[in-house]
């Protein structure tokens, strides 16, 4: 008798925790569509995810869309205006830029991702172990405000003249860059998320380290590291750009939207196209990439808002 009260006592108690399981799912779920329906209907952030969609599908379908090879010169076409044949307009060495930018779109958004992947997972381990060990703290952040405290674009500069110009040295010295930024903000969370009554709980319960750290500390500031990776692709595109305007990134010929900035800037009086098209998609990928971030902070953390 005792035996089966005893079993029907577990029985329910595991009954319990199956429908207390549910309900969380079920609240979490009806949180989550109450923040997708609120991004949904927010304009700005609907507007940068379309953007966005429209820069990656362009650069996917780059060989099916664009009329031309992008490296292909024709000196008997150069700087021709706009037409049915050359829908931007064709540069000083004849080639066209529609093909150009869209065939740039793809080294853009492939530094920007890349970064952003990168940096964000090598600065949530920097981060991590910082906020776990107190002379690794010390050496690392004092690591990461040396790097802070060069300007970003200079700092990219010297790597790019150590390296030399290449876009995998353009993706290595963004990284480089952004990896402060990235382990500051993985590390402040983690030391937030530390100080929680119930990680405390956990720990007098005899949970371990490693369980507590990546069971329940990461979970909960992944949240606010995937917003800053988002900035991070956009900066990335950005300055990705700046590198090769200034001769210091993705070498020529290749159709970066700063390569064909720069070419344009001596001509810009008499072939505006070269300076106007390219410069409109880095400005639109950006603009869209940050209202996206914004609309992904306010999904993932309505506290923020």
């Amino acid at each position: 008798m005792l035996g089966t009260n005893g079993s029907e006592g577990a029985m329910t108690y595991t009954a319990a925790q199956n429908d207390l399981s549910l309900q969380k799912k079920k609240l979490a779920q009806e949180q989550f569509e109450i923040r997708l329906k609120k991004f949904t209907h927010n304009r700005a952030s609907v507007f940068g995810l379309a953007v966005v969609t429209l820069v990656i599908v362009l650069a996917v379908f780059a060989p099916l869309i664009a009329l031309h090879d992008p490296l292909a010169m024709n000196t008997a076409d150069r700087l021709k205006g706009i037409s049915a044949e050359h829908w931007f307009g064709t540069d000083n060495m004849g080639r066209d830029v529609f093909a150009r930018v869209l065939y740039g779109a793809r080294i853009s958004l492939t530094v920007g991702f890349t970064v952003g992947l990168v940096s964000g997972f090598l600065g949530l381990v920097i981060g991590l172990y910082a906020s776990t060990n107190k002379l690794a703290d010390n050496i690392l952040m004092r690591v990461c405000d040396g790097l802070k405290a060069i300007p970003s674009t200079l700092l990219a500069i010297t790597m790019m003249a150590v390296l030399g110009a290449d876009i995998k040295n353009v993706i290595i010295s963004l990284i480089v860059v952004n990896i402060p930024n990235m382990a500051r903000l993985a590390r402040s969370q983690a030391l937030v998320v530390k100080e929680q009554t119930y990680i405390e709980a956990m720990r007098c319960l005899g949970s371990s380290q490693k369980r507590i750290l990546w069971a329940h500390i990461v979970p909960n500031i992944l949240s606010p590291m995937i917003v800053q990776m988002t900035f991070v692709f956009a900066s990335a595109i950005i300055t990705e750009a700046a590198l090769s305007f200034l001769g210091a990134g993705v070498p020529a010929p290749a159709p970066s939207w700063g390569n064909i900035l720069k070419e344009g800037k001596d001509v810009i009086y008499t072939a505006w196209w070269m300076i106007l098209f390219p410069g409109v998609f880095t400005a639109l990928t950006v603009l869209g990439l940050n209202l996206l971030g914004d609309g992904v902070r306010d999904l993932m953390d309505p506290k923020s808002n």
